[in-house]
């Protein structure tokens, strides 16, 4: 059976220092000691119980999270970079660990109409598209410290009006937190001017430790009767199917590599493997378990919990070895690494037939996303 790691909260120090802590290889707060238009960038650590992350305000990014195996032994499960110019000036993967928006996936054409208004942003993925946000996403800004505990951090950011072309003053808050087993994220917004808003996070985990084996072997369930079809740059076909009879189908436990190559499959040929949207079961807006990913070698599993009606799931088709290194000097191999973004659904501005994403003045966004650590 699962065990869930249920942890009380532990008074460890804010700032690495570049100590092991715990005995665990923490990077030194110093990699990331910087400012970046005039705006000061840290490394923060949090721990509470068996689980330490470390993340910078650049980007919100989780740069380390340490778990045990079911033997105890800890490793660090999500992929990064040992310093801050490793992701300013990145080589390969730009997203590692960040916080993705303000409209995560993919925004088909790199346009959309708002009210009457046409909008165009920038087309940063295959010079057509739009991806997380454009070139100058929430994974590329500063965000403000509100506060910071032992367990807990809380960022703010103010992203102008026109930024990458998107409308309106929208005014986030993010908080990250360790508790009880888990990673919770929790994001709220408003505005000042009608906008589209669907922010999500991205890190990428290895539940072996950084750079260690392939996704493959993992163990996973989607709780979802339905996925989203997409084209040959991942833009959606405009409804979505059944996973019934599919590959997609993972109502039941089924390993990722099991039907990842399945011949003919053209979803699988369009994305290289799995990188689909999954249409949830259950509603919307109330928090539930949604996924769980388990390494039978190691034992670590992970949960998804959200309230929202979507969740991105990428197997890492696109890693080849090439994009640089991670922390631990590790190029980052194929299918390495896999990446679980609750949100709503791509190309949500120009999809009639999806949720909607637009949000209004008056009106609060917010979305709750938590992944919760255990062994079998």
């Amino acid at each position: 059976m699962k065990k869930i790691l249920l942890c009380a909260a532990s008074a460890l120090m804010l700032f690495s220092c570049g100590h092991p802590q715990g005995g665990l290889a923490l990077i030194p707060a110093e990699k990331f000691d910087s400012t970046i238009n005039n705006n000061p960038v840290k490394l923060y650590t949090l721990a509470d119980g068996d689980l330490t992350m470390q993340v910078t305000n650049f980007g919100g990014r989780v740069v380390s999270l340490f778990t045990p195996d079911k033997n105890g032994e800890m490793a660090d499960i999500v992929v990064g970079r040992a310093s801050l110019h490793e992701y300013t000036d990145p080589k390969g993967e730009r997203f590692l660990g960040a916080c993705v928006g303000p409209v995560a996936n993919r925004i088909g054409g790199a346009s959309f109409t708002l009210d009457g208004q046409t909008y165009t942003v920038p087309a940063n993925d295959n010079k057509v598209n739009t991806l997380h946000g454009g070139y100058l996403g929430l994974d590329n800004v500063v965000w403000d410290v509100v506060s910071a505990d032992a367990s807990s951090i809380v960022l703010h950011y103010l992203r102008p009006d026109g930024q990458e072309g998107f409308p309106g003053n929208l005014d986030i808050t993010m908080t990250y937190s360790l508790g009880h087993g888990c990673f919770k994220v929790e994001y709220s917004a408003t505005t000042d001017k009608a906008t589209p808003v669907n922010i999500s996070h991205h890190s990428f985990f290895n539940l072996r430790g950084e750079g260690v084996g392939t996704v493959e072997d993992y163990i996973m369930t989607i709780a979802a009767s339905a996925y989203t079809p997409i084209d040959t740059l991942s833009i959606p076909l405009g409804q979505n199917e059944s996973v019934e009879g599919t590959p997609f189908d993972f109502r039941e436990p089924h390993r990722i590599g099991e039907r990842i190559g399945q011949e003919g499959n053209v979803q699988l040929k369009n994305a290289r493997g799995y990188d689909h949207n999954w249409v949830l079961d259950g509603p919307a807006g109330s928090v539930r378990s949604v996924c769980t990913v388990w390494d039978p070698e190691c034992g670590r599993c992970i949960e998804v919990l959200t309230d929202q009606p979507g969740m991105q799931f990428y197997s890492g088709n696109f890693f080849n070895g090439k994009g640089g290194v991670a922390k631990n000097g590790k190029p980052i191999e194929y299918r390495s690494a896999l990446a679980l973004e609750t949100q709503f659904f791509p190309d949500s501005p120009n999809q009639p037939a999806f949720p909607q994403i637009t949000l209004r003045p008056g009106e609060k966004y917010t979305h709750t996303c938590i992944y919760r650590f255990g062994v079998k």
